[in-house]
């Protein structure tokens, strides 16, 4: 009874796959062929790089690329600061108000960041970070995930530990730096891969809030210049999103082991 069952996992297994990269594969076949061959399976059709050569003079995209560098480093870092220090104060101290902060904090996870939308832009208004790449990232830069993994990682770290950086002289800053940041480094690797593909591949939020190519990332440029109204050549389009997700893509193929021991290690499943 096991054999069947395994067989039968292991082909929808690699069903889902199949299905899953069936649209990349496509990406893939459409950019390097010409036009004329984008929807036909051809294996004698002929290679090219024309496309590649389209996409690049058609939209800004060096300008998108780094503005999403720009976004997603800034967002990534203000996590980890501020994950850090409310995750460290939920596992180890006890505060008033402490288990009512933790279950708003809680709460927010089941908050889509979608119903926001509204309210987040008024925000930014009002504080005149529209179109601008600050006013992308700052309302994900307190994340609810964030502070949710590291305290749970936090609270894993044996008081014995801090009680002996105590005795030599290591304050609460000092605890944390030299005790748990260390300690939680597969957890930092894993978060930081969630949120950099999250916001790499964020687009919603970005087209609301940006009105130029100055502050567009990725997503917003690629739409814009996918739109109908301009054309639609698949084939170029195609070679457009082959360049806005190599980055991703190659970052894992060379460290796809790495990415697995992070998140295997983080308890991220």
């Amino acid at each position: 009874m096991r054999r069947p069952a395994f067989a039968l996992e292991t082909a929808a297994a690699w069903l889902l796959a199949a299905l899953w990269l069936s649209p990349l594969a496509y990406a893939f076949w459409a950019a390097f062929h010409p036009p004329e061959m984008a929807t036909h399976f051809d294996l004698t059709a002929p290679l090219t790089l024309g496309n590649f050569a389209k996409a690049w003079t058609y939209a800004p995209f060096p300008r998108h690329l780094l503005n999403t560098v720009i976004l997603v480093t800034t967002i990534l870092s203000a996590q980890l600061v501020l994950c850090t220090l409310a995750g460290y104060a939920f596992a180890r101290f006890e505060f008033f108000g402490h288990n009512l902060a933790f279950g708003l904090v809680l709460v927010q996870l089941m908050v889509m960041p979608e119903v926001l939308i509204v309210e987040n832009y008024h925000i930014m208004a009002r504080l005149g970070l529209v179109d601008t790449i600050l006013g992308i990232g700052l309302p994900y830069m307190a994340s609810a995930f964030g502070i949710f993994l590291l305290r749970q990682t936090f609270k894993t770290v044996p008081r014995e530990l801090e009680d002996a950086a105590r005795v030599e002289g290591c304050g609460f800053l000092g605890v944390l730096w030299r005790v748990y940041v260390p300690l939680a480094r597969p957890t930092y690797l894993a978060y930081g891969l969630v949120s950099v593909s999250y916001h790499w591949n964020n687009f919603l939020w970005p087209l609301v809030i940006t009105n130029s190519i100055e502050t567009r990332p990725l997503t917003v440029g690629l739409a814009i210049f996918g739109a109908p109204e301009s054309g639609v050549d698949w084939a170029v389009i195609s070679a457009g999103t082959i360049m806005a997700v190599s980055p991703l893509l190659i970052a894992f193929l060379l460290f796809q082991r790495q990415f697995m021991q992070s998140f295997m290690q983080a308890g991220i499943k």
